[in-house]
């Protein structure tokens, strides 16, 4: 495993693959989380790939949800936060069929028993919102290995919950290498980057679904209102607990992050000024990181043309590297 910084020592041996599925709106946990190392990655110089995972949104749901707003929606994040579609290149899932047609050979080198086995799986199915388990949310490893290997990347960024699904496109990809005697397939290593796991208003994680985000394209005052609504508690003194105090401790680290600052600092600094103050503190705190960020999202959501025409050309690029992958895989498999 590498981290971000070993990576960016040496950008030119390095392809990465990373992407959200387009559900609703990035928030402050995926910016600090991923986005601000995917900028770094791509200023590094490193080949970077986004995948805007459209029809995987079916995984877990039985109907997407406005999967092309939301798709574009992500675009504008990404650029606002600084990705360059010059230099990254961003495309749908559905728009990039010879991806998709890597599942079949893919889902022949996987048995029932060992999806059934996915840690991941499991957890994905016992938080399912559809009425049944559904083929697609089984196959789930076999269609990220898909996602992944069509670009034959060396590095993938994951969190811990998703090393097992890493470990399937790793497996695939070296039974289809020793199926068929060739060295198509690269084995994806994990890129373990400094990502805080963000607590969101209610000291949980923060998650879309659980409704306890601030989105980055939340205007100012609508910021203010989630953080007053956050979950405290009736201590005054405030200080830094993850473990007894993880509401108080989630704001304390938001405000840390947003103006890269240890959070026991933050916390001496607020004092005995209780939950007004610090809720006070970190609204200020995020507003002001965020107001670039916001700037620019602003003016870039003025031009919707603009959005699409950076999904179209890196969807175009993304379909050129999966023609020449499944050309590349039809050929050792003899069925040209």
């Amino acid at each position: 495993m590498l981290t971000l910084e070993s990576a960016c020592r040496r950008p030119e041996r390095h392809r990465v693959l990373t992407g959200d599925r387009p559900t609703g709106p990035l928030h402050l946990g995926h910016y600090f989380g991923t986005l601000q190392n995917r900028v770094r990655l791509q200023d590094a110089g490193i080949e970077l790939f986004l995948v805007i995972a459209d029809y995987q949104v079916l995984t877990d749901r039985d109907l997407a949800d406005r999967p092309a707003e939301h798709a574009e929606n992500l675009v504008l994040d990404y650029l606002a936060a600084g990705i360059d579609p010059e230099r990254a290149t961003v495309f749908t899932h559905s728009s990039v069929p010879a991806l998709n047609q890597l599942l079949l050979p893919f889902l022949s080198l996987v048995s029932v028993a060992e999806l059934g086995r996915n840690p991941t799986v499991k957890d994905e199915i016992a938080h399912s919102r559809q009425a049944a388990v559904s083929g697609l949310m089984f196959t789930y490893p076999v269609h990220q290995a898909a996602d992944i290997l069509f670009c034959k990347p060396d590095l993938v960024p994951v969190g811990q919950d998703q090393l097992p699904h890493l470990e399937v496109t790793r497996t695939i990809a070296r039974r289809f290498n020793d199926r068929y005697r060739t060295d198509l397939f690269p084995e994806p290593q994990a890129l373990l980057s400094p990502a805080p796991l963000l607590a969101g208003t209610d000291g949980g994680k923060m998650s879309k679904s659980r409704g306890n985000a601030i989105p980055l394209g939340a205007t100012e005052d609508e910021t203010a209102r989630l953080i007053r609504a956050a979950t405290t508690d009736a201590d005054r003194q405030i200080g830094y607990d993850p473990e007894r105090r993880p509401g108080v401790s989630g704001l304390l680290r938001l405000a840390a992050l947003c103006q890269d600052r240890d959070p026991h600092a933050v916390a001496e600094e607020i004092g005995s000024g209780g939950a007004a103050r610090l809720k006070a503190t970190v609204t200020e705190a995020v507003n002001e990181h965020l107001r670039p960020l916001r700037a620019r999202r602003t003016a870039l959501a003025a031009d919707r043309d603009h959005l699409r025409r950076v999904l179209r050309a890196g969807s175009e690029r993304a379909n050129a590297v999966a023609d020449t992958t499944l050309a590349e895989v039809r050929a050792v498999m003899g069925s040209v």
